[in-house]
C-alpha cells in the first residue's frame, strides 16, 4: 500500500480532498502534515481519526527535520499548505513569503532527494493578476498584485524550476475561488452567510464591481484527484467552473437565499491593489476529462445549510475585522 503526504490537510480544501481521496483510492494511506495555524482545524477530518489508513502529524513544512521524517515513507505529495488570505498578506507579508515560498522549497528539495514519484502543487488563479478581458490559459505570464499572490507565484516558479532543472515530476494546479462547508469565515461566502445569520451587515469592497469565478470545493477536489491520477509531469492545469459574477451579484445571491434585503449591504473602502477580475481558460483540464458536477445555485444552497447547522464550528472563529477575499 502506498502513502500520500497531504500538507495543510486540516485546512478547507485539503480536508475535503483527504476525505474524497481516502474513499476513491483504497490502495493508498494518507499522512496529513499540518502546522495548525489559525485556519487549520483537526475537526475538519474528525471522521477519519480512527481510520487505520489516515495519520495526522502536527508539523511545519518549513521544518526540515519534520519534513524529512515524514518524507521517508511516502510515495507522492499533494501540497495545499499555504497562507492564503489577501488582507492578512497586506498587513504582514512575511508569513506568506516564509510558508508559500520557503516552505515549498523545503518540500521540493526533500522530495527530490528522496525520489518521491509525484508532487502536486496547489496554487491559485490570482498569480495571473487581473484579467480585464477574456480568459487566461496556463501559458499566460504571472503578474501577481498582492503579497499573497506574489508569494504563491514564487512557489509556482520554484516548482517549475525543479521540474526543468532536476526533471522532478511536479505538476501545478491553479483554481478559481473555492467555496463550501468548513471554509474559514474570513473568506467572502462564509463571512457573508454567517454575518446574515448573526444579524450583521455584509462588508462589500468599493461598489462591489470586482468579478470572480467560483467553484464548489468538491468539484475542485475531483479535478485535483484527476490531475493526480492522469496529469502530465511539468504541466500546469487551470481549474474552474465558469461561474463568473461580480461581488455585488454574489452578495445579492446570498441575501436572496437567506431572505434578506439589500439594506444589509455595507459598502466599505476598497482594498489596496484589489484585482478587478479573474477568469481562467480551463480547456486543458476539460480535455483531461474534468467537468463540474455542481451548479453554483445548488452548491451555494448546500453551503448555506451547512453554516446554519454548524454554528458551533464557526462562531468561535468570527472576528468583526473580517472583510472579504
Amino acid at each position: 500500500m502506498k502513502t500520500l503526504l497531504v500538507t495543510g490537510g486540516c485546512g478547507f480544501i485539503g480536508s475535503h480532498f483527504i476525505k474524497r481521496f481516502i474513499k476513491t483510492h483504497p490502495d493508498w494511506k494518507i499522512v496529513n502534515l499540518d502546522k495548525l495555524t489559525y485556519s487549520g482545524n483537526p475537526q475538519n477530518t474528525r471522521e477519519l481519526q480512527n481510520d487505520p489508513r489516515y495519520e495526522f502529524i502536527q508539523g511545519d513544512i518549513c521544518d526540515c527535520a519534520a519534513v524529512e521524517s515524514v518524507m521517508s515513507r511516502v510515495q507522492a505529495i499533494v501540497h495545499f499548505a499555504a497562507e492564503t488570505h489577501v488582507d492578512r498578506s497586506i498587513d504582514k507579508a512575511e508569513d506568506f513569503l516564509i510558508t508559500n515560498i520557503l516552505g515549498t522549497r523545503v518540500l521540493l528539495e526533500a522530495a527530490r532527494r528522496r525520489g518521491i514519484e509525484r508532487f502536486i502543487h496547489i496554487s491559485t488563479d490570482e498569480v495571473y493578476g487581473s484579467v480585464l478581458e477574456g480568459s487566461v490559459n496556463e501559458e499566460a505570464p504571472l503578474l501577481p498584485n498582492s503579497p499573497y499572490s506574489a508569494s504563491k507565484a514564487g512557489g509556482d516558479l520554484l516548482v517549475r524550476s525543479y521540474e526543468i532543472t532536476y526533471h522532478y515530476p511536479a505538476i501545478i494546479v491553479r483554481a478559481s475561488n473555492n467555496f463550501g462547508p468548513n471554509q474559514y469565515p474570513e473568506k467572502v461566502i462564509p463571512l457573508f452567510v454567517t454575518n446574515l445569520i448573526e444579524g450583521k451587515k455584509l462588508p462589500l469592497y468599493g461598489r462591489g464591481d470586482n468579478r470572480r469565478e467560483w467553484i464548489y470545493v468538491e468539484d475542485n477536489c475531483r479535478a485535483i484527484e484527476l490531475v493526480f491520477d492522469q496529469g502530465r509531469q511539468g504541466e500546469v492545469y487551470n481549474v474552474g467552473a465558469g461561474n463568473e459574477m461580480s461581488n455585488l451579484d454574489l452578495a445579492q445571491a446570498i441575501l436572496k437565499a437567506l431572505g434578506a434585503g439589500g439594506d444589509r449591504i455595507e459598502y466599505v473602502t476598497d482594498r489596496p491593489g484589489h484585482d478587478f477580475r479573474y477568469c481562467l481558460d480551463t480547456t486543458k483540464i476539460r480535455l483531461l476529462g474534468f467537468k463540474p458536477e455542481w451548479t453554483f445555485e445548488a452548491a451555494l444552497a448546500k453551503t448555506i445549510q451547512w453554516y446554519k447547522e454548524n454554528q458551533s464550528w464557526w462562531q468561535p472563529l468570527k472576528q468583526d475585522k473580517f472583510t472579504v477575499k
